[in-house]
């Protein structure tokens, strides 16, 4: 079933999850463990995201070097037909344009057809570890709107090989992420906004928000989408704070602002027990906030603390 259709079919605030692959060389049981507490939620979807590959170089015995691909997270498509398997919930699989070249993507989004698979995240994905900026893999996209036009064709049944006739469409649901804060590379919000009105005027069905901790932030988001005539449903993206580390990771990795009554409240605790508490008290108030609101769905980025969120989602759904 679509997102979108959950969402138009749904007489309250849903609740999804977003998940990572395993690591390379660990088992598929790792993620049903870390997916089980959160299953009683009953979940529209879960999101599951995708890795670029990694390069480095190793020295061969003659003093030249060897360039070493690898995927650490590896199996994303795969691992969305086992959850829908398993558990028999929708999952969205992301795309993302670093790392891949078209032909790698037409053959992803194939796959997922076969599998019954129908709701994608266009992303354009993050620079590689060893690139300061984003750099296109060869014959690859430059910009998640260049990769959402794909899969716009592949829903229309328009492939690579223009020779095709008689060809399948596919039937994709597309989301697109979307930043309360601004994108960091972009100029200004306006600029921000105005991509992301080209993202759905070219066939985006949702927006799903980069996390953020202050629900002004995106209520005033969500204003300025519909401003600018951007009406599709947007979903807000959350995260507990759950050690004192990520005072300084979050904003540094994901651009964003703390408040700070929360960060004064984090600096204060003097264990990591005490902050995942006052974390977890953050999450619900945002979430119950969100969902007083009417919010279509609350997503959770559940990554490393599945107890957590469920803890927390279980006092609203």
């Amino acid at each position: 079933m679509k997102v979108i259709d959950h969402i138009q079919q749904a007489n309250d605030t849903l609740v999804s999850f977003e998940i990572l692959p395993p690591l390379k060389g660990k088992g598929i049981q790792s993620l049903y463990q870390h997916l089980d507490p959160l299953m009683d939620l009953k979940p529209a979807f879960i999101n599951v995201t995708y890795h670029r590959s990694e390069h480095s170089f190793k020295k061969r015995k003659d003093g030249s070097f060897e360039k070493v691909v690898v995927r650490k997270r590896p199996g994303t498509e795969s691992i969305c037909a086992a959850i829908m398997n398993k558990y028999d919930v929708d999952t969205v699989p992301h795309l993302i344009c670093g790392g891949f070249g078209i032909n790698e993507t037409e053959d992803a989004l194939i796959n997922l057809n076969y599998l019954g698979i129908d709701n994608v995240l266009v992303l354009r994905g993050d620079a590689a570890k060893n690139e300061t900026t984003f750099e296109p893999e060869p014959g690859g996209h430059n910009y998640a709107i260049d990769l959402l036009k794909q899969v716009v064709n592949l829903n229309s049944g328009i492939y690579l090989e223009e020779e095709l006739k008689n060809t399948s469409k596919t039937r994709f649901c597309i989301g697109v992420a979307g930043y309360p804060e601004k994108h960091f590379e972009a100029p200004n919000m306006e600029s921000d906004l105005r991509h992301l009105k080209a993202k759905v005027d070219a066939g985006a069905d949702y927006v799903v928000t980069q996390m953020f901790f202050d629900n002004q932030k995106f209520f005033s988001f969500v204003k300025a989408c519909r401003d600018i005539g951007i009406t599709v449903p947007i979903i807000p993206g959350l995260k507990p704070i759950y050690t004192k580390k990520q005072l300084t990771i979050l904003p540094k990795t994901f651009h964003i602002d703390l408040p700070t009554p929360l960060t004064e409240a984090v600096a204060a605790c003097k264990t990591d027990e005490e902050v995942e508490r006052i974390g977890a008290e953050w999450l619900l108030e945002q979430s119950r906030e969100l969902k007083k609101a009417g919010v279509p769905v609350l997503h959770y980025y559940t990554l490393g603390r599945p107890m957590l969120i469920a803890n927390v989602a279980k006092q609203l759904f």
